[in-house]
């Protein structure tokens, strides 16, 4: 949930290329997220991690990067995030991949296929990379290969998932 909600961020930041890298490494498990969005300028980027700010004007508080940087702390790990005004922003959340209060990754190919299939407007590239070996899924290919075929079509999302899924088992990603 913690992809999801960051990559909204991104939505909300009128990003065209949406970046989702996830990293077992070590001791790490590496959750990197990049847009080209409309970025924050520093005074912003120094409130993002307080959960009683927003941007928006819908509700009072924002607790997406507030809980992701709760969440990895609690593993030992940290978050970093930097952003410029016009380029985009990059969060970097890294978490104890072994560690007892780690979250568990959920349904990585579900929250994918999803992500890419309801913002048909964006372009995603995700990765998943694991000892040494690297499973890698860009939207624009995909849309490329489909031609006429709306990305939206529940029938692509469930196509995604499994394709997703299958590409992860291979590389021996275990999630859920």
């Amino acid at each position: 949930m913690h992809i999801m909600d960051i990559v909204q961020n991104s939505v909300r930041g009128k990003a065209h290329l949406v970046q989702v890298t996830i990293v077992e490494k070590g001791e790490d498990l590496i959750i990197h997220v990049e847009d080209d969005g409309t970025g924050m300028d520093a005074e912003t980027l120094a409130k993002v991690t307080d959960p009683f700010f927003t941007s928006r004007t819908t509700r009072k508080v924002g607790l997406g990067i507030p809980l992701i940087k709760q969440n990895a702390e609690q593993t030992d790990g940290k978050l970093d995030l930097t952003s410029e005004l016009g380029k985009g922003t990059i969060l970097r959340a890294i978490f104890g991949r072994y560690h007892i209060d780690r979250p568990p990754m959920g349904d990585i190919p579900g929250t994918m296929a999803q992500l890419i299939s309801g913002n048909s407007e964006l372009d995603f590239v995700f990765s998943y990379e694991k000892d040494g070996e690297t499973y890698r899924l860009d939207s624009r290919e995909v849309k490329e290969i489909l031609g006429d075929v709306d990305i939206r079509l529940p029938k692509v999302a469930n196509f995604l998932k499994q394709m997703i899924d299958e590409n992860l088992k291979e590389i021996k990603v275990e999630y859920n």
